[in-house]
């Protein structure tokens, strides 16, 4: 399906992202804690929504 070069190059790029991603939060964690106080609520309601609406799904399936 892929070849060895293209998944070698995912994997590094995946890492080097991943890297990256950590590198500029911990830059920029005086900020998010600054203007983001209180996104926890959202996190939370939002994988609620989506469960209610999976719990839908499955009731009307059957």
């Amino acid at each position: 399906m892929f070849s060895q070069g293209q998944l070698v190059f995912a994997g590094l790029f995946f890492v080097a992202f991943v890297i990256a991603a950590i590198y500029s939060y911990r830059k920029d964690i005086k900020i998010h804690n600054e203007f983001y106080k209180g996104n926890y609520k959202i996190v939370i309601g939002f994988v609620v929504f989506i469960g209610i609406l999976f719990l839908i799904k499955i009731f009307l399936k059957r």
